[in-house]
């Protein structure tokens, strides 16, 4: 193992997350709204029989017994306790739900445009007073070389959060130097650096290996798998599950960045460089979803059947970008599964099921300055298993796999939604694996 193992796991989003409360909150408030709809009819329609002609003419019979029943009869429909105030307190009621479902999601939305705000406004102060920078610098570098025997790498590991605060601030440094811009400018105009290109689709072949031929029973599994791949030539794989009732599913493995080259560097026709991380984070096409999709067509996958996207790192940016495309196509793509993977900023179709882990100790996730979204289809994990370097805390093995089986046999209703959502990818009786890699023309 590359560290001391998982721990401290936590749970946001998904289907008990704060958003999938929201929406119950909503759903309750329009049901209360029927309700209070539904009795205040009953009221009012009964109301007639106060007046009714048979009602009237029994009067001459039995005028006190008349008497009680109108009596009664007002009670039920319009005393403290009938109907009609019943009807008013349920309205009310619905109001309150409606009204404390919208305060709720106020105050979040506020809060993280005040997180953003504050950053923006941090790095404006150190723009006009460099000096803010190099006291800020020197204190680091004290607790770097006092706690950490100089090892910045070991800090950062243990600070990840620095990498959010960092990015966060470089807009509003850069405005107060007089050149206005955002984060996501910023990475355009580094995505632009970038050449892009065509993909060249190389078929592989099967992959024979006993990992790649075991239907995978869990998440455990299923990142196992990519993990195996992520240690072969190949980039993408297709695996095509067929369940014990013959209905067939499909898996695409995505694994990360194999070259981080600058874009002065040559990428060597790699479809996994730099540059297809940063472009897939502004949401240009990439070579490799390009490829992917081609590697889709060659496979003869239908548009019909279900797809898992499962993926580490780039790949998970990579995944989440094309869940949106590929479903704007006609692809049916349901589960999105990323590992290491700065996604908080790429949104998804709410038919898609996405499911990301992240180790505390991981600077990539951070690498786009965003929490990811707490939306009941988006379920984020994330854990600690400190190994003291940046390799360790990103790597598969022994990290976000052991995670990740750890998940398997936990009960989070959010984890278990997605996995019980999933099934069909799950505990297939047989699986067929074939290779594919994606160049860069």
């Amino acid at each position: 193992m590359t560290g001391p193992g998982v721990s401290n796991i936590a749970v946001s989003g998904g289907a008990g997350g704060s958003e999938a409360v929201y929406e119950d909150l909503a759903a309750m408030g329009d049901l209360t709204d029927n309700v209070a709809g539904a009795t205040l009819t009953i009221a009012m329609t009964s109301h007639r029989y106060l007046a009714d002609p048979d009602v009237l003419a029994s009067a001459l019979l039995n005028p006190v017994g008349v008497v009680r029943f109108e009596g009664a009869m007002l009670g039920a429909l319009d005393g403290p306790s009938g109907l009609t105030a019943t009807s008013a307190a349920i309205g009310l009621r619905g109001l309150a739900l409606r009204a404390t479902n919208q305060a709720y999601q106020v105050v979040d939305d506020l809060n993280a445009k005040a997180l953003e705000a504050s950053r923006w406004l941090a790095g404006a102060a150190v723009g006009a007073v460099p000096g803010l920078a190099v006291a800020g610098v020197g204190a680091i570098a004290a607790d770097v070389y006092l706690n950490y025997d100089g090892d910045w790498q070991a800090w950062l590991v243990e600070h990840p959060g620095m990498v959010d605060t960092l990015l966060g601030m470089t807009p509003g440094a850069l405005s107060a130097l007089g050149l206005p811009a955002d984060l996501a400018t910023l990475t355009e105009l580094l995505a632009a650096t970038y050449p892009d290109g065509d993909p060249r689709l190389v078929d592989l072949g099967a992959d024979n290996s006993p990992i790649a031929t075991d239907p995978p029973d869990g998440l455990g599994d299923l990142v196992r798998g990519l993990e195996h791949r992520n240690g072969t030539d190949a980039n993408v794989d297709i695996r095509t599950v067929v369940g014990p009732d013959g209905q067939v599913a499909y898996i695409v493995d995505i694994p990360g960045t194999r070259l981080w080259n600058a874009p002065w560097q040559d990428n060597q026709g790699s479809a996994n460089d730099f540059g297809t991380n940063v472009d897939g984070m502004v949401g240009n096409p990439t070579v490799l979803q390009e490829g992917i999709q081609e590697a889709l067509v060659a496979a003869g996958v239908p548009k019909d059947a279900p797809i898992m996207l499962v993926s580490h790192s780039q790949g998970g940016i990579v995944a989440t970008r094309a869940a949106t495309d590929f479903v704007a196509q006609g692809y049916n793509v349901t589960h999105v599964l990323t590992a290491g993977a700065p996604v908080g900023g790429i949104l998804v179709p709410d038919s898609v099921q996405v499911l990301s882990l992240e180790n505390n100790g991981d600077i990539t996730p951070h690498l786009d300055a965003r929490v990811n979204p707490p939306s009941d289809n988006r379920t984020t994990v994330t854990f600690d298993n400190q190994s003291g370097n940046f390799g360790g805390n990103h790597a598969l093995g022994g990290n976000y796999t052991d995670a990740a089986y750890q998940l398997d046999a936990g009960s989070d209703p959010s984890v278990r939604r997605f996995v019980d959502s999933a099934d069909v990818f799950l505990g297939g009786s047989s699986v067929q694996t074939h290779q594919y890699k994606v160049e860069r023309r």
